[in-house]
């Protein structure tokens, strides 16, 4: 049985990884629209007509159906350059793709957030208003990913993520119990997550911290 994904932020740090994931897959198709061309395989599509029309926008280049969505997409303060526009990318586009892939029939949404998701903060309010409205939907099932700290190499450079990594990895040691949620973790652990979540079956909404995303990882990689 043919599994048809929708993905957008397949040209980030997680997207890239879970877009080369699924695409060995022979009963997966995934169709990912991108803010920029990556590659040959990417729908290159205006996220502002995508908010003004979401439906229309996304049937103009994606299959007439869709099975799973899934949003890697998130920028940052120093790359908006305002709340306003932060806000734009990690809340308004990905709910206008949520809205538009429920619309070609999508009964499940995979959603990349963050660990405190929903507390004090611009970003982690941003991450608890998408959350919850993509809760609100409709989908048979939410996946709700909260990582701590990614670690990997990004294609756009990110200085001040790089010293948070280097610093994450030196304070790897300490970050045991509850602080686990929060310590590193890398972008390809979540990937494999993912691409392990796609195949899972069930209704209803999970959220999943770091042990639960290495966890699933490593069940994904032993089938």
């Amino acid at each position: 049985m043919t599994t048809r994904v929708l993905l957008i932020g397949g040209t980030g740090l997680i997207g890239h990884l879970v877009d080369a994931a699924l695409a060995t897959r022979p009963d997966t198709i995934v169709t990912s629209l991108t803010r920029r061309q990556s590659s040959g395989a990417d729908h290159v599509i205006d996220f502002e007509h995508l908010c003004a029309a979401p439906e229309a926008t996304l049937q103009a280049v994606a299959p007439a159906s869709a099975d799973v969505a899934i949003s890697c997409l998130g920028t940052t303060m120093r790359a908006a350059r305002s709340q306003a526009a932060m806000f734009r990318v990690d809340h308004d586009y990905v709910l206008a793709f949520a809205i538009a892939a429920h619309a070609l029939g999508a009964r499940r949404f995979i959603l990349v957030s963050s660990v405190g998701a929903g507390g004090p903060g611009f970003y982690l309010r941003t991450k608890g208003a998408i959350e919850r409205d993509i809760r609100a939907l409709g989908f048979s099932r939410v996946d709700i990913l909260r990582p701590g700290m990614l670690l990997g190499h990004r294609a756009q450079a990110r200085p001040m993520e790089a010293i948070g990594q280097r610093l994450a990895t030196v304070l790897a040691p300490l970050m045991v119990g509850r602080l686990s949620a929060y310590g590193g973790i890398d972008a390809k652990t979540v990937a494999k997550a993912i691409a392990g979540l796609v195949e899972q079956t069930g209704d209803g909404c999970r959220m999943y911290d770091n042990a639960d995303l290495r966890r699933i990882a490593r069940q994904a990689a032993s089938r």
